[in-house]
């Protein structure tokens, strides 16, 4: 059993680098088989069959990159910081408003939540 844990560890894909590889040998695949297609069927046919060829490498590398973790010097690095959060006045969300300087204002606008 130990046996097969060393050889399947071979078959996965750790690094971008790793990832970067496959999606080019699957880009050579798809284009070699599109190729294919067109010499098959001449016309619109082959021209359809060869392009969701290629499309297919596009899917198929983007969920490869985006299963491997980016490494993490790349994610703590950057000139900026992160933004300061400010404390809430009043526990409230929102802005309060100023009170006016009139004294002709009703209750209703006087009236604090």
């Amino acid at each position: 059993m130990a046996m097969l844990k060393k050889i399947g560890r071979l078959f996965q894909i750790r690094t971008r680098l790793e990832a970067w590889l496959v999606i080019y040998a699957v880009a050579l695949g798809a284009v070699e088989r599109g190729r294919h297609y067109l010499e098959a069927y001449p016309g619109w046919g082959g021209w359809l069959l060869a392009v969701a060829c290629t499309a297919v490498v596009f899917v198929a590398g983007g969920k490869l990159l985006d299963s491997v973790s980016a490494p993490a010097r790349a994610l703590a690095s950057g000139p900026y910081s992160a933004p300061v959060r400010r404390r809430l006045i009043n526990g409230r969300n929102r802005p309060t408003r100023l009170p006016s300087r009139r004294g002709s204002e009703s209750r209703i606008s006087r009236r604090r939540d």
